[in-house]
């Protein structure tokens, strides 16, 4: 079959309007981007309410009417099932793009999948959480055929600072397992030093607070209290622990031993929630022990 010439204003399809899903979707139309849009719970659509997209009742119709097709959805299961039902839709020459985490495998096992109607594959799981994505400064980390990641780089900025093209397919979930495992990595530092300083009866929040403006600054210190706070911290820590399992399923799948990073990775994961309510602890003390010395002082 005649592959269709790829337009240079692609229409794009949008799958997985969640909490890092719906500002991504919402840049891509705001850039300019025809957008179409499919959700289990049509409610779920009312958050592109503000701007231009189309709407589907299924996935068949999305995927007929669109060049390339983003996926933004918990589990590798959840986007083998829906490419699944997508490839009858999807034309030749058609881009599917997963955007989630998972594992770089299934990234292959997805290429090989849709290789059979011709539609391309890209990993290209991005990083930053929701803030990232409402500011348009995520980081794409892309995987796959590097003509198809250029075709699909002017939507990626849509949302992104920074887009950048890995490799083969599962190159970009590669690159995100080791991101996610730095930062769980980089947690697991913060909470011994935090542990030190207090023996010293050193503050510890004032002590991660200028940690921040100095050579020691990292992501992993600066979400501390700010993305990453009390309300949440117990949701995302288990979100972590879940990452460092599929990064040492990735090594051990590639023939590589992870025991000491997934042992480092998952104490950062493990103790997150103990160490935000530890510097919490501190911040509100020193916030009520400030306001009881100005009172005094009048």
């Amino acid at each position: 079959m005649t592959q269709a010439r790829f337009p240079e204003r692609p229409v794009v399809g949008f799958i997985g309007l969640g909490d890092q899903g719906l500002p991504m979707a919402t840049a891509i139309a705001e850039a300019g981007f025809p957008l179409h849009a499919w959700a289990r719970r049509p409610t779920s659509l009312d958050g592109l309410a503000e701007v231009p997209h189309q709407r589907h009742d299924t996935r068949g119709e999305l995927a007929a009417a669109c060049d390339i097709v983003c996926l933004c959805v918990g589990t590798d299961d959840e986007v083998l099932q829906l490419a699944d039902q997508l490839l009858d839709g999807l034309r030749p020459g058609a881009v599917l793009v997963n955007h989630g985490t998972g594992l770089p495998g299934n990234a292959v096992r997805l290429t090989e999948l849709c290789a059979k109607a011709s539609v391309e594959v890209l990993d290209a799981p991005v990083s930053g959480g929701r803030p990232a994505a409402q500011e348009r400064r995520l980081t794409a980390m892309v995987g796959g055929p590097q003509a198809a990641a250029e075709r699909c780089t002017p939507v990626f900025r849509s949302f992104s600072r920074h887009v950048v093209h890995l490799g083969d397919a599962g190159a970009g979930q590669t690159a995100k397992l080791f991101n996610n495992a730095l930062l769980m990595m980089n947690q697991a530092a913060i909470a011994e030093i935090v542990d030190l300083a207090s023996q010293l009866r050193l503050d510890p929040a004032r002590l991660v607070e200028v940690l921040k403006l100095g050579s020691a600054a990292s992501a992993a210190l600066s979400l501390l209290n700010t993305m990453v706070r009390p309300d949440n911290v117990d949701h995302l820590a288990g979100v972590e622990a879940l990452d460092m399992d599929l990064f040492d399923q990735a090594m051990r799948q590639a023939g590589i031993d992870p025991t000491q990073t997934t042992a480092r990775g998952l104490a950062g994961a493990h103790g997150l929630t103990q160490l935000v309510h530890r510097l919490s602890a501190c911040t509100t003390t020193a916030f009520t022990s400030h306001k009881e010395a100005s009172y005094v002082g009048r």
